[in-house]
């Protein structure tokens, strides 16, 4: 993009509020560096969905703007070229009843993409505006037809005969590379967080978290999975000879014009070795408080808590559940010139300016329990600890707090009471538990309903009746909910992204004073809920009445008391 349409469409974005001050400057940026996907990276600061965006760029730049429908409706002439570069070019080429040929672009100022697909297609071609995910949808579609079975004699037991050196060479081959590629661009499309490679009797099988939930996608033909193992193993530094042991590693790749980082996991199965991969990109929109879901009054709570000089912070919710990211907006509002942040995480995944962050090596040493030792004598103003696992690191985070740092960490429990039970249990005295502890924060993840096609329903008897509940949360007869429906944008699942439910309990005198050697969570949630607390479940409930989510995903992720 050229710096001068990017500055004045910077300063457009800005006008319009889309842009904060403090990237305004971000034309500034790309003049000096360079950067071949600007576009995305801006719409990435902007807190506005991906078709407000493309409606934004083709009004600006005078280009006629397509929808999804439009994409699905035309011939496609998407086999004419390479999947990859219609992802990282990000167009899409259709053509029209009439013959006229049509190139679908997310940025109308990329001339080169525009030029390398009237060479192809052999004539001069007339270029519209579509979002990032209708491209990305219609290219998924029409190119990602084929089955994903593969054939028995490409199973993961042949892997056990090959030689080393001929193994290492089939999974740096053409194939194997491309193969590979295409499975991180996929989930790159997707919005994925994890990619299991599974090997079982028939083959390899893949599956993909969207959202929370697996879905399963087609695996690559032609490729062995063992070789596609190696390929993965290659990539984050394993050894590929190494097929009895569980190993672990982490690769930093550019995909799809998206740097990303992965964090592997390898683990021998009956049938072959079983890979998860970890995708956390590097180019996530801007953490804000204000971005997770909160409700005002849990929200005044947490900003009334962040800024006292010291104390320790709990985040309490399984694997999965969201409180990294919570800690990382936290770290972000504290992030200024006059503190001193330290964090130590496994792994680190967000990397945020200023703040100085280590990720434990227990292979060396280095753990919760020795950086946070380390930490105190670094004249730190902020600790963020990733867990506490052990009773040392909880000894230690609590000191630490107490000699007039903020700490901040994550725990696994259940609700928010029950966090102080689990450190009690972990060895904290009561006394120090009660002059440390700030808060704790319970949360969850649900499926956030897609904007396009959720409709409004009343709850009927028979809902009521098949899953009592329903009734047993506080939903009533004819009842207004929303619910999921299906659409191309969201694949079908009438699902779109996650939001947060959460319960905050902050310290007050009433609950502190129920922090005794052997006080039980129920106590302390009666207490809390007469002070004020609003419980997870409750939070999930005016989510649903906002048609944020349904009934059925709050009820998946959470119990009734």
């Amino acid at each position: 993009m050229e710096s001068a349409a990017l500055s004045k469409f910077c300063e457009h974005l800005f006008e319009k509020r889309w842009l904060t001050s403090d990237i305004s400057s971000l034309s500034n940026v790309f003049r000096t560096n360079g950067s071949d996907r600007a576009l995305r990276t801006i719409w990435g600061r902007c807190d506005v969905p991906a078709s407000d965006f493309a409606d934004e760029v083709a009004a600006f730049f005078g280009v006629t703007r397509v929808g999804l429908a439009d994409l699905l409706s035309a011939t496609s002439l998407a086999e004419k070229f390479s999947s990859r570069f219609l992802r990282e070019m990000q167009v899409f080429p259709y053509e029209l009843k009439n013959g006229r040929r049509e190139l679908a672009v997310a940025d109308p100022t990329d001339l080169a993409a525009v030029r390398a697909a009237e060479i192809v297609l052999g004539t001069k071609i007339d270029i519209r505006v579509a979002s990032f995910e209708d491209i990305a949808i219609a290219v998924s579609q029409r190119v990602d037809k084929q089955d994903g079975a593969i054939p028995e004699s490409l199973g993961a037991s042949n892997a056990n005969n090959d030689d080393i050196d001929d193994l290492r060479d089939l999974a740096s081959g053409a194939p194997v590379v491309r193969a590979v590629n295409d499975l991180f661009e996929k989930a790159v499309e997707l919005r994925a967080s994890d990619i299991h490679l599974e090997p079982f009797k028939n083959g390899l099988v893949v599956r993909m978290r969207v959202d929370g939930l697996l879905r399963a996608v087609p695996y690559p033909t032609n490729v062995f999975p063992h070789a596609v193992i190696s390929r993965i193993k290659i990539l984050s530094g394993l050894n590929i000879a190494e097929r009895r042991l569980p190993q672990d590693g982490a690769a930093r790749l550019s995909i799809a014009r998206s740097e990303l980082d992965i964090r592997v996991a390898i683990m021998p199965t009956q049938y072959g070795e079983s890979a998860v991969i970890r995708l956390l990109p590097k180019d996530r929109s801007l953490l804000s408080i204000e971005k997770l879901g909160f409700s005002v009054a849990d929200e005044k709570r947490i900003r009334s808590v962040l800024e006292l000089p010291h104390g320790m912070i709990v985040i309490t919710g399984p694997t999965g559940s969201g409180k990294t990211t919570t800690l990382a907006s936290f770290l972000s509002r504290l992030n200024e010139p006059t503190r001193k942040i330290l964090t130590v995480e496994d792994p680190v995944e967000y990397e945020i300016q200023g703040i100085n962050q280590s990720q434990i090596k227990p292979s060396i040493g280095l753990t919760f329990a020795t950086a946070l030792r380390a930490f105190v004598r670094q004249d730190p103003d902020v600790i963020m600890v990733g867990e506490v696992r052990d009773d040392e690191t909880a000894h230690i985070a609590v000191h630490a707090a107490l000699t007039g740092h903020l700490v901040l960490t994550t725990l696994h429990t259940e609700t928010a009471s029950a966090a102080i039970p689990r450190l009690l249990d972990l060895g904290v005295e009561a006394f120090l538990l009660r002059s440390t502890l700030r808060a704790v924060i319970a949360q969850r993840l649900v499926r956030h309903l897609c904007e396009r096609c959720k409709t409004r329903c009343e709850l009927s008897s028979s809902d009521l009746s098949k899953d009592p509940r329903y009734s047993a949360v506080g939903f009533r007869l004819g009842e207004g909910l929303f619910q999921p429906r299906g659409c191309d944008r969201c694949s079908g699942t009438g699902y779109r992204g996650r939001i947060g439910i959460f319960e905050v309990l902050e310290m007050n005198e009433d609950v502190r004073s129920l922090v005794t050697p052997h006080c039980d969570s129920t106590t302390i949630d009666r207490t809390a809920l007469r002070v004020g607390m609003t419980t997870m479940l409750d939070d999930g409930l005016a989510k649903c009445r906002a048609g944020l989510t349904s009934a059925p995903e709050l009820l998946r992720v959470t119990t009734t008391r």
